[in-house]
C-alpha cells in the first residue's frame, strides 16, 4: 500500500486502478483540479459515471482503488447524499467522488470537468460551461428572511440570557454574509469552503475582518448582532434591487419594532 504519495500519483493510480472496470464509462477530475486551482492543500474531487450508478459494487470498486493510495482512516459511504463517497487517508489526503449515471450529467460542464478517461464520450457532450447567473429568487429571498429571523431571536437570547446559544447564533449571521459577499463578486469556479480569500476582494475582506467577536455577555451580543444587521441588510437590500427579488420589507419592519419594544434597539442603518 502506497503511502505519502504526490496528488498527480494519487490520481493517476485511482483512475488506472478503475479504467478497465465495464461498470465504469468514465471518471473526471472536478473542483480545484479541474480548474487549475488547486494548491497543497486541495482536496482531489472525482465524478465517476457508472452504467448502473452509486451501486455497492461500484462503492467497492472506488475503495480498492482509494485504498492504493494510502491507508484510510475515514470512510462515509453515501450516508449525507446518495452519490456521495468521502475518504481520508492516513496522510490527511481528501478524496471526494460523485457517482452518477450517464443520464445524470446534464449538470456538469466541460470547464468543471477534466477527462481522465471516457469510454463512451460524454464529456463531448456536456455544455461548454454554465452560465453566470444571479441565485434563484427563492433562494434569496430565504437567506434575506433568514438572517432577519436569527436577527429578531436576538430578544429571545437576551430574555432567557442564553449568551452561549447567542454566539451560536452569530455565526449563522456571518455564514449568511459571507454567501452574500461572495454573490457580490460573481466569481466562477468558486470551490469550496476554504477557497475564501481567492473569492472577494480587499474590501470586503476588511469588512468582514472589522466585525467584532461574538462574546457571551449582554452588551457583547447586542453589539455584535447591530454590527451584523449593518453589513448585511444594505448589500442585501442593493441586490435584491439588482436581482429583482422583492425585499421582505413588513418582516423586517416588524423585527425592528419588536426589538425596540424589547430592547430599546433601533435600525442601525437607513432603509432607503
Amino acid at each position: 500500500m502506497a503511502t505519502g504519495m504526490s496528488h498527480t500519483a494519487v490520481i493517476d493510480a485511482i483512475a488506472n486502478a478503475l479504467r478497465g472496470e465495464d461498470c465504469v464509462r468514465a471518471l473526471f477530475l472536478s473542483g480545484s483540479y479541474a480548474t487549475s486551482l488547486q494548491d497543497e492543500h486541495s482536496d482531489i474531487d472525482f465524478v465517476l459515471v457508472a452504467s448502473d450508478g452509486a451501486t455497492d459494487e461500484v462503492a467497492a470498486l472506488w475503495h480498492e482503488a482509494t485504498r492504493k493510495t494510502g491507508e484510510i482512516v475515514l470512510w462515509r459511504d453515501r450516508q449525507t447524499s446518495p452519490i456521495l463517497i468521502n475518504a481520508i487517508t492516513e496522510d490527511w489526503l481528501r478524496i471526494d467522488v460523485i457517482v452518477l449515471k450517464s443520464d445524470q450529467m446534464s449538470a456538469q460542464t466541460r470547464d468543471r470537468l477534466r477527462v481522465l478517461f471516457d469510454h463512451d464520450d460524454i464529456y463531448e457532450g456536456l455544455n461548454e460551461s454554465t452560465k453566470s447567473q444571479s441565485p434563484s429568487p427563492r433562494r434569496a429571498k430565504y437567506q434575506f428572511e433568514e438572517f432577519i429571523r436569527i436577527l429578531g431571536l436576538l430578544s429571545v437570547v437576551v430574555g432567557r440570557e442564553e449568551y452561549l446559544n447567542g454566539v451560536a447564533g452569530v455565526f449563522h449571521l456571518r455564514n449568511l454574509l459571507v454567501d452574500l459577499i461572495v454573490e457580490e463578486t460573481s466569481a466562477p469556479h468558486r470551490g469550496g469552503a476554504l477557497h475564501l480569500n481567492r473569492l472577494i476582494t480587499e474590501e470586503q475582506k476588511e469588512a468582514l475582518a472589522s466585525l467584532p467577536a461574538p462574546v457571551p455577555t449582554r452588551d457583547a451580543m447586542i453589539d455584535v448582532h447591530l454590527a451584523y444587521a449593518r453589513a448585511y441588510l444594505p448589500r442585501a437590500r442593493r441586490l435584491a434591487k439588482a436581482w429583482g427579488v422583492e425585499w421582505p420589507e413588513r418582516f423586517e419592519a416588524a423585527t425592528w419594532k419588536w426589538l425596540r419594544e424589547t430592547l430599546s434597539i433601533e435600525r442601525p442603518y437607513a432603509s432607503d
